[in-house]
């Protein structure tokens, strides 16, 4: 192989063998690739999946407002305490104008930055239908191949389409707060199902007490059998609960270490990883291939015209792929 190709061959191998080293700026550049789906980046991942043990990822998510970042700074404090190495992707809302993430959390976990052991990235969502950015698990493996032992995954909000935090987690934190309407939110979102671990922040506040009990009620409908996460009371802010928040989440690890859960989430965590890398990759080569970008551009001058709502648009476009498709076939 010569040519641009052979090039760019090596300089994949290149950056692979300096992440592999502990080179951050490598993770940086690779991220990047990674990020904006170049050939480059499936390429590098190639090169570095299984090179190293992956580390625990713990998904942290949970209502606006409710402390993740703050809490997931201090677990960092706590981790690098104890000699790990920290990886944190930090999934921020997408810029309306660029496109880029907002980086609110890379600016609350500053303290953080000058630190080699701790590697942050805040990605956008980029329109993901879920809180997650569709790359976070291919970010994690970067990560596994720099030396990270444990990654954290904070996620923008919480909302009913944001539940893929468990797909790309060994663990599950949910962060609330006693403030009113947290129960019955993470209720309707479907919260309850997949935290592995409750975190009550804010405990200081008034109704926590109530709030507390009001989980407990919650948590009292997924049955009696397998694990039963459990309330940890933090007030992230002084620092407080954070060993308890490592105790449980070091408690569910070894829950889930036994032989056969191990194995079965193994499974189910990589075929899930394929099912949604065939489905965007397939999904980007049909609107490519159909030229979508034109009829895009064609329906939005529609609605800027007064001539259809964009609700209207979106749905005679849709019809157009469906009566396509069923000419194909």
């Amino acid at each position: 192989m010569t040519g641009p190709a052979a090039e760019s061959a090596n300089g994949v191998a290149a950056v692979a063998e300096q992440i592999l080293a502990g080179d951050a700026r490598a993770v940086a550049r690779g991220m990047t690739l990674i990020e904006n789906g170049s050939p480059e980046g499936e390429a590098l991942l190639d090169r570095i999946f299984g090179k190293r043990e992956p580390a625990p990822r713990v998904g942290i998510t949970g209502p606006p407002g409710a402390g993740k970042s703050t809490l997931v700074a201090e677990y960092a404090r706590l981790l690098r305490a104890e000699g790990l190495q920290v990886g944190v992707v930090a999934v921020d809302p997408t810029s309306p104008f660029t496109g880029g993430a907002i980086l609110g959390d890379r600016v609350r976990m500053g303290e953080h930055a000058t630190d080699p052991k701790v590697f942050i990235r805040s990605m956008a969502t980029r329109g993901s239908l879920g809180g997650l950015a569709a790359r976070t698990g291919d970010l994690c493996e970067l990560l596994d191949a720099w030396g990270s032992r444990i990654t954290l995954i904070e996620t923008v909000g919480v909302g009913q389409s944001e539940l893929d935090v468990a797909e790309a987690s060994d663990s599950v934190v949910v962060v609330l707060t006693p403030e009113s309407g947290d129960a019955i939110q993470a209720l309707k979102a479907g919260l309850m199902e997949i935290a592995d671990v409750i975190v009550l922040n804010k405990a200081d506040h008034a109704g926590a007490d109530a709030m507390e009990a009001a989980l407990r009620s919650s948590l009292a409908f997924r049955g009696n059998e397998g694990w039963k996460p459990p309330i940890v009371r933090t007030i992230a802010i002084e620092r407080k609960g954070i060993e308890a928040l490592h105790e449980a989440l070091l408690e569910h690890r070894a829950y889930i270490a036994a032989a056969e859960r191990a194995a079965a989430l193994r499974r189910e965590k990589t075929r899930l990883r394929i099912r949604n890398a065939v489905r965007e990759g397939m999904l980007n080569a049909w609107l490519e291939s159909q030229g979508f970008d034109a009829e895009l551009d064609r329906a939005a001058d529609r609605v800027l015209r007064g001539e259809s709502s964009p609700h209207r648009a979106a749905r005679d476009l849709m019809e157009r792929m469906i009566r396509h498709g069923e000419r194909t076939n």
